[in-house]
């Protein structure tokens, strides 16, 4: 009897049946482009309903401060609820770029989820400033992994025409939350008190998270890695030196110009010299250390990526400015309710929804993004300029609409730079590169609060110190500057100064609003355009790649046998594993893999990197033999 051999009939049976079931496991698992309308729906509600919550999270508090300040008799801690959200948001963020490819794109929206849901219920449940200022820190960390994973998920599944268009509809949900946080948070306080503001919001999280749970499965490209691998892929070192630079920054600005200690203080010059020292090793570790840097050095040496994350810093911090620090100024200047100063950001609310889903129906229109930019990127200095002409006996027009031109134009800016960043990106960096720009954005937003809020309690300082010259003048303006709410009390004369003080303060904010966000103008000029359509034709042809793959499926049926029906299939649109980041195409010859982007397997880690070291976030040319790199791994 002959011995078999991989030619007898009886092998090519099994192996045939191995690879039916192959294929139709495949076909179970869709591509991000060949899924249902009803999938997309419902993928589409829940990352957006977590925006959402995450929007409303950002200005949520400024209309709450003085209740739970009240609480536990420590306003000069109240800011810390706002920089701590941002900061982590700020900090964390990057890394979302990262756990989208290697865990998944569910497993990343689901992780953001459950910080942000955990660290809101901690905010409604902490017994005093301190664990309160924990947890905000704690719901930043999921806050912007909602917007970043949601960015990703949607390009997953959308062409870079269509992107614009659906980005636009996403950002209205981004916009609805950030105009009701105020709004929301001074009316639940009065109702139901401040603790109700952050509990309501629980159901909601529980919503997100069983939507996505149900719907996010389709199957994007890559190769599976293990848990450990994995974890060795995270940027450890890199996310803590960022983290204790940006902290270090904040807390030389609260002490320096919101407690007003002197240069001379340690509590001033430790901190400042922490933030430098830390901040030239978060970049020393990602040039040269990080194998998986959170700020990918591939994109530093590309002028579009450093544009575009400029422009996001400049608009983050005029946003982020306006946003603080424009209600007090009907709270204390004009002396309106915390409801109704709230009520104040709305119309900032709605031209931000409006301006996205503008910006998306003309991109996807015209396919093009430069000319739509010049035009309406002007408008956010506008209305900065507009706002800083404000005076207290303005009328309602200037008062409720001047504001609009700022959020319309500051929402078309954003949609716009987003798609010109993945317009000018391979498909492969996609992720990577999303986590850079909203790198500078969550610095941008850092920024902005604690920079305008240096610049306001300097300014309110030195014009209380002109107006007020009574024994007791310097508890008089330390009290003042640190409560609002300590005006009520005072003397008719004395309001009067105060309030004088508080409204030259806040115009210096809306100046240096105005200031950035023109600079941020002057820094888009350079960008190029370019066709939508044909930068997503540049894109792999996913037919082509699937038609291809089962061509080589049926001619190589033992080498079909010994992979997993994740390694051997192809996607709906493949992101390529390359080592180039200047063209958009993979090199001839290079291996092609795909892999689930949820964890519904052991194998399903998602993997978007090349073999270079760093993949695509740090990028090893090819040597001059033609082969690849190999990687380098922690």
């Amino acid at each position: 009897m002959t011995e078999p051999t991989e030619r007898d009939p009886l092998i090519k049976k099994p192996v045939a049946h191995a690879n039916v079931e192959a294929s139709a496991d495949v076909k179970r698992r869709l591509g991000p482009l060949e899924i249902s309308k009803k999938n997309r729906f419902w993928i589409l509600t829940g990352i957006w309903m977590a925006s959402f919550l995450g929007s409303l999270n950002f200005t949520l508090v400024p209309t709450m401060m003085p209740s739970i300040s009240s609480d536990f008799q420590k306003f000069h801690q109240a800011s810390w609820l706002g920089t701590a959200y941002l900061l982590a948001t700020c900090t964390f963020t990057p890394l979302y770029g990262r756990l989208s490819n290697v865990m998944g794109r569910r497993g990343a929206n689901q992780t953001a989820i459950v910080f942000a849901a955990v660290g809101t219920i901690g905010c409604g449940l902490s017994s005093n400033m301190e664990s309160l200022i924990a947890a905000r820190f704690v719901a930043g960390i999921g806050g912007g992994g909602l917007f970043t994973t949601a960015t990703i998920i949607v390009s997953d599944m959308y062409t870079l025409r269509n992107r614009g268009l659906i980005q636009g509809l996403a950002s209205c949900f981004s916009g609805l939350g950030m105009g009701l946080g105020g709004p929301f948070g001074g009316l639940i306080t009065d109702l139901l008190g401040w603790r109700a503001a952050f509990l309501l919001q629980t159901p909601l999280y529980l919503l997100a998270f069983l939507i996505t749970s149900y719907s996010i499965r389709y199957v994007t490209p890559g190769k599976s890695k293990s848990t450990k691998e994995v974890l060795k892929r995270i940027d450890y070192f890199g996310s803590l030196t960022l983290l204790i630079a940006v902290g270090s920054l904040l807390v030389f600005l609260s002490t320096r110009y919101n407690e007003s200690l002197p240069w001379s203080d340690a509590r001033v010059i430790i901190p400042f010299v922490l933030s430098l020292v830390f901040s030239v090793c978060f970049l020393g570790v990602e040039i040269f250390i990080a194998p998986e840097p959170v700020m990918a050095p591939s994109m530093l040496r590309q002028q579009v990526p450093v544009l575009i994350s400029a422009s996001n810093f400049l608009v983050a911090s005029c946003n982020f400015a306006v946003t603080y620090f424009f209600p007090m100024w009907f709270q204390v200047v004009t002396l309106e309710s915390a409801s109704t100063a709230g009520m104040h950001l709305m119309p900032n609310s709605v031209s931000m929804s409006t301006g996205s889903v503008f910006a998306g129906w003309v991109m996807h229109r015209t396919g093009r993004y430069r000319k739509l930019n010049l035009i309406f990127g002007i408008f956010p200095f506008v209305g900065a300029v507009l706002i800083s002409f404000m005076r207290e006996d303005s009328g309602p027009v200037q008062s409720w609409l001047s504001i609009i031109p700022l959020g319309f134009g500051n929402a078309v800016v954003l949609q716009t730079m987003m798609i010109a960043l993945l317009a000018h990106l391979p498909e492969s960096h996609m992720a990577v590169g999303t986590g850079f720009g909203q790198l500078f954005r969550g610095i941008g937003q850092v920024g902005g609060v604690a920079i305008s809020s240096a610049i306001f309690q300097s300014r309110l300082e030195s014009e209380l110190r002109k107006r007020i010259h009574t024994p007791d003048a310097e508890e008089l303006i330390l009290k003042i500057r640190r409560s609002s709410a300590f005006i009520y009390t005072l003397m008719p004369e004395q309001q009067r100064q105060a309030r004088d003080s508080y409204a030259i303060g806040l115009r210096t904010v809306y100046i240096f609003a105005a200031c950035a966000t023109f600079l941020a103008y002057l820094v888009r000029l350079p960008i190029p355009d370019q066709d939508l359509d044909k930068a997503h034709a540049r894109r792999p042809n996913s037919a082509a790649l699937n038609t291809e793959s089962q061509r080589n499926s049926t001619a190589g049926a033992i080498a079909s046998s010994s992979a997993t029906p994740t390694e051997s299939a192809s996607a709906t649109e493949t992101e390529t594993e390359q080592d180039d980041t200047s063209t958009s195409t993979a090199p001839i010859g290079r291996k092609q893999r795909r892999r689930l982007s949820t964890f519904e397997s052991t194998d399903g880690f998602m993997d978007l990197e090349s073999e270079g070291i760093g993949g695509s976030a740090r990028v090893v040319p090819p040597s001059s033999s033609g082969t690849e790199q190999p990687r380098v791994t922690s």
